[in-house]
């Protein structure tokens, strides 16, 4: 027993040549900082989401996601799934050592005694010796794309952070639009009430009654309107969380705090490698198919099998164990490849044609990551002058508004010079709401696009 088992654990513990290839270079070159702005040391990405989704309300939101969204809960148990991969893969790297007990009774004629026959021992069945490294090189495979899925979960984790502060940021905007036409359709139906006054005291014509009546009928339809953006924006962000939303009276205010951040500092560009979780997914990938090349090179090498055992045999069992003889056996087997068709080399030419996919996954993952850096800070630097011009506009467009209705009842101006007056307030302001959630949106971009931390 033991010459047999210390030998397949000592031939077990053989340091393996590996096969498999280096790592190729990448042709994605990395500018030392962005184009829009200056090198920085501090990084966004550093800042957990709390610090970056500001709203308590927002936050609450962003923590029942976290906890009950179902896209999340799969993407956490493809992870356990990897993990017992790698495990599974792993241990085919030790011996596998079983221990069998057996008894049998034979007669083998008639009138011959059964002849009973107990027996037990320790066995070791198949063992491959690795030297040539295949096993260990699905095994490093496995472990690659089990740490490729931990990084797709992150990947998931942070999208899922992103997507309910943007539902959520939709959500504001449809009730600070649906107040906008509410306070619309009242002041259409204040002047309706003025022009019904004026046309019955013969100031205004029928015409001009007709004219307010069918603004007064248009805003209803368009507050309508409305309301079902705020009902499908709720089912959207309910779906994200995966559970009931809190009561609409525990939301804060449409807009009115500042719900996200909107400085953020971008680092540098090389922080996006280690940061970035689809980046070190695909560079976990293209390690697993690097992998995947040794375990196929490897195998146009001998594979030698170890099978070893060691037992007791009696007719009696109460012998069994009791100075019976003694059996082992030590069978190693040794196979080369010789002719299979071309399937090794179709094999090897396979992986090698995934590591090339995975390399242009690689490139593509960095290059779509500086695109995405780069959209996002053109869009923080010039939402917020665009925004201080469009207070400009909502500023002077209010005072016209409120001129033209003061001039309207005096009855100096006519109906169209009100309607124009007021029609431009309100798209001004309906303008300028969606401004304000174009800028968090920005923001949260930027946030996602730098890698952005999930704690």
């Amino acid at each position: 027993m033991q010459p047999t088992l210390v030998l397949c654990l000592c031939l077990s513990t053989l340091t393996a040549c590996s096969l498999t290839p280096p790592r190729p270079a990448t042709t994605v070159q990395l500018p030392a900082s962005y184009r829009q702005v200056p090198p920085t040391s501090d990084n966004a990405a550093e800042l957990g989401w709390r610090e970056v989704l500001t709203e308590p309300q927002l936050q609450q939101l962003v923590a029942l996601g976290l906890e009950h969204n179902r896209d999340l809960r799969v993407a956490t148990l493809n992870v356990a799934a990897m993990r017992a991969q790698f495990q599974q893969q792993d241990a085919a790297l030790l011996p596998s050592v079983d221990l069998n007990l057996a008894a049998s009774r034979q007669r083998l004629g008639a009138g011959t005694p059964v002849q009973p026959q107990y027996s037990a021992g320790i066995a070791s069945t198949a063992f491959e010796l690795d030297l040539f490294g295949r096993l260990r090189s699905l095994s490093a495979a496995a472990q690659a794309r089990f740490l490729a899925s931990d990084q797709g979960r992150r990947a998931a984790q942070l999208s899922l952070i992103n997507a309910i502060a943007e539902a959520y940021l939709e959500h504001q905007r449809a009730r600070a639009q649906q107040q906008l036409g509410e306070r619309m359709l009242a002041d259409w139906r204040s002047t309706l009430h003025i022009t019904e006054q004026q046309h019955q005291a013969r100031q205004r014509s029928g015409m001009d009654l007709s004219a307010v009546q069918a603004q007064v009928a248009s805003a209803e339809a368009d507050l309508q309107a409305r309301n079902r953006e705020l009902q499908l924006a709720s089912n959207a962000l309910q779906f994200l969380i995966g559970t009931e939303l809190p009561a609409p009276a525990a939301l804060a205010d449409p807009l009115t705090v500042a719900p996200v951040r909107t400085v953020l500092p971008a680092g540098l560009p090389s922080d996006l490698l280690i940061r970035r979780p689809d980046i070190m997914q695909a560079e976990q990938e293209l390690q697993g198919a690097q992998a995947d090349i040794g375990a196929a090179r490897a195998a146009f090498f001998p594979r030698i099998a170890l099978t070893t055992s060691f037992g007791l045999g009696s007719s009696e069992f109460g012998d069994l164990f009791k100075g019976a003889s003694r059996s082992w056996s030590f069978a190693p087997q040794i196979t080369q490849p010789l002719f299979h068709g071309g399937q090794l080399q179709a094999e090897l030419s396979l992986a090698r044609i995934r590591s090339s996919v995975a390399v242009a996954q690689y490139e593509k993952a960095i290059q779509n990551a500086f695109r995405e850096v780069g959209d996002a800070l053109a869009g923080c630097q010039t939402i917020a002058p665009q925004m201080a011009a469009q207070q400009r506009v909502l500023g002077a467009s209010r005072q016209r508004a409120q001129w033209a209705v003061l001039r309207y009842r005096q009855g100096l101006d006519g109906r169209l010079e009100l309607l124009d007056a007021q029609r431009q307030a309100y798209a001004a302001e309906a303008a300028l709401i969606d401004l304000q959630r174009e800028q968090y949106r920005y923001a949260l971009a930027l946030y996602k696009a730098l890698g952005g931390g999930v704690s």
